[in-house]
């Protein structure tokens, strides 16, 4: 990643804390308030496609005259997210928006804040038991890993050769699904072949190790599924790194800034866009529809957009944003 991209970044984080600071419901809000107030917990700072649901949740929040304060962990880590979590008790939000980052080990903090009358609603990533929120809404990761294999197969354009698949961390419900659909979608191509599920504990130098490895370790590597952001950037790297950039295909999962610009110069060629704003909007919907005695829908999908070098200025809309 480009130091000015990091930069970037950066300075989102600064301002995902912020939408937090000067909202009703901080430290002092009175009940009245807080039944007022949201608040969104996503899988880690600073990731554009987080902010870009930051951004969906906070208009929606804005027009159905409710507050959105947002905390992120800095890291995908379920112990600094139960972290975040555990911070509410004090003084909790009327909901709570969580990406879980471990679909079990969020579990038991996630319950805790319940207890209290706080409504859950899951936003991208969901947890094992489906007893605790009112609502969970993600993208259809396993279509998605499915699009990602159909895309790949495509590119290779009949040739033949094996694949590898880069997923983040074990127990991330979105990406596992990702990989899963991609490895069973991948057996309908008979001249690609799966060299496995790798985990890179969601951290791209890790990612960009188990490339070089795998280049060397198979010569006949064709392609790359990466299963999310932080894959996809490491992905790219180990590939540049060993000269191979356009010799393997590497299809990335979201469109990240970073990741659009390796779409455009070549360093991937396809991206499985999701629309992270519609999730964190239609997040607040259920969310606020809950506090009000209103319908709540269990389970929404997000769509998913298969984007290459070709078709990328036609679907522009869905490449996520560094600020809101």
């Amino acid at each position: 990643m480009k130091l000015v991209q990091i930069a970037g970044l950066a300075a989102t984080a600064v301002l995902l804390a912020a939408c937090g600071s000067g909202q009703v419901g901080g430290s002092g809000g009175t009940p009245a308030e807080n039944s007022k107030r949201l608040t969104l917990i996503p899988g880690v700072q600073a990731e554009p496609f987080y902010i870009s649901m930051h951004c969906g949740a906070q208009a929606e929040a804005q027009k159905l005259g409710y507050t959105l304060d947002t905390s992120a962990p800095q890291k995908f880590d379920a112990a600094l997210q139960t972290e975040k979590v555990n911070a509410l008790g004090s003084n909790p939000p009327a909901a709570l928006l969580i990406a879980p980052t471990d679909d079990t080990a969020m579990l038991a903090p996630i319950q805790q804040v319940a207890s209290r009358g706080v409504k859950i609603v899951e936003v991208d990533t969901s947890l094992k038991d489906t007893s605790v929120a009112q609502s969970s809404i993600s993208s259809d990761n396993t279509a998605g890993g499915q699009l990602a294999a159909d895309t790949l197969a495509q590119l290779a354009g009949g040739q033949s050769g094996s694949v590898l698949v880069l997923d983040t961390i074990a127990g991330t419900s979105t990406t596992n699904a990702r990989a899963a659909g991609f490895e069973e979608q991948l057996k309908k191509y008979p001249n690609l072949k799966s060299v496995g599920i790798q985990f890179t504990q969601n951290e791209p130098d890790q990612a960009a190790s188990k490339v070089t490895a795998a280049l060397a370790s198979t010569p006949d590597l064709v392609g790359i599924f990466a299963t999310n952001l932080n894959t996809g950037e490491g992905a790219a790297t180990g590939l540049r790194n060993a000269g191979k950039v356009g010799q393997v295909q590497l299809v990335g999962f979201d469109a990240s800034p970073s990741e659009v610009e390796g779409l455009r110069n070549g360093e991937y060629q396809a991206l499985i866009a999701q629309d992270p704003a519609m999730i964190g909007q239609q997040g607040v919907q259920q969310a606020v529809a809950a506090l009000e005695g209103k319908p709540v829908t269990r389970n929404l999908t997000a769509p998913l957009h298969s984007i290459t070098k070709a078709n990328m200025d036609a679907n522009s809309q869905y490449f996520y944003k560094q600020s809101c």
